[in-house]
């Protein structure tokens, strides 16, 4: 699979991590041509269990990805429209593609991510931040609209309704340390430690079986919003998905054969022990 001819970004594939770098501009600006070239590497993505996972970082020093293009929303209508005749918007469309890949997804996030861009950033399946240079804001509000790119319905499952509702209705800067308290990223990190941090954790998550990474993520998020029942309905058919196209019965045979869990030692460093089962296909 080739990834390339993008305008607003480019990628470098190595082994099956592949980094997406944005460059576009000034500030990274959030318009068609970014929505076109995210929806271009989303169908490649779909395509290829090569990459089994995607960082997505910035070029800009200051700026992760901007806002919405204003050009694009000067001349919204000002009609009312009824729930039926309501259509998907094209930043909901890409980023809900976008956050459907089967590859893992991390944003490493040096600088602002604002409106729009941190809408992507929520679409994504991970988020680490580096202190100092990071901000984000949904700005909506005071613009007389509202975040319209699944910023309003992701960052409610993400933080829950009350912080939810602080983020949206305050219309204000928060850094990465209350990213980190509020919920919307996993983890907030120095500047020299956020690159060794997502770098491993990706090398980690490489090392897994493609159709295995997919099956967790489908099952995660098909299950939030579900009952119980429903839910653990999901998990059970994503986990036959699974063990279909990976090397699971072969590895929890072989398990099973060297008596692999009745050692104390594998009990103490699983950590290690499920890194070295990977030689078993």
């Amino acid at each position: 699979m080739k990834y390339e001819n993008f305008q607003t970004f480019t990628v470098d594939v190595k082994g099956a991590i592949a980094t997406v770098t944005f460059d576009f501009g000034t500030v990274n600006v959030q318009g068609q041509e970014m929505l076109a070239d995210l929806n271009s590497l989303a169908m490649r993505l779909e395509g290829d269990r090569s990459v089994k996972v995607v960082i997505f970082q910035s070029a800009n020093p200051e700026v992760w990805v901007c806002h919405y293009d204003t050009e694009l929303l000067k001349d919204m209508s000002t009609e009312a429209v009824s729930r039926d005749d309501a259509k998907l918007l094209d930043l909901q469309a890409v980023c809900e593609r976008i956050s459907k890949v089967p590859q893992a997804t991390i944003a490493k996030i040096e600088g602002f991510a604002r409106g729009g861009g941190h809408e992507l950033a929520l679409a994504l399946d991970m988020r680490f931040v580096a202190r100092g240079k990071y901000k984000f804001m949904q700005m909506e509000v005071g613009m007389g609209i509202l975040p319209c790119g699944g910023g309003a319905s992701r960052m409610a499952r993400q933080t829950g309704l009350g912080k939810a509702l602080e983020i949206i209705l305050s219309a204000q800067d928060y850094d990465a340390d209350d990213a980190e308290r509020l919920g919307t990223i996993n983890k907030a990190l120095d500047p020299d430690e956020i690159g060794p941090y997502v770098d491993a954790l990706a090398q980690r998550i490489a090392q897994f079986p493609a159709e295995s990474i997919n099956a967790c993520k489908q099952m995660v998020y098909e299950s939030i919003d579900q009952p119980i029942q429903d839910a653990l309905k999901a998990e059970a058919y994503w986990l036959y998905q699974a063990t279909s196209k990976t090397p699971a019965v072969k590895r929890f045979a072989t398990a099973d054969e060297q008596g692999l869990e009745h050692d104390i030692e594998n009990q103490r460093n699983w950590g290690e022990l499920v890194m070295k089962v990977q030689d078993i296909n």
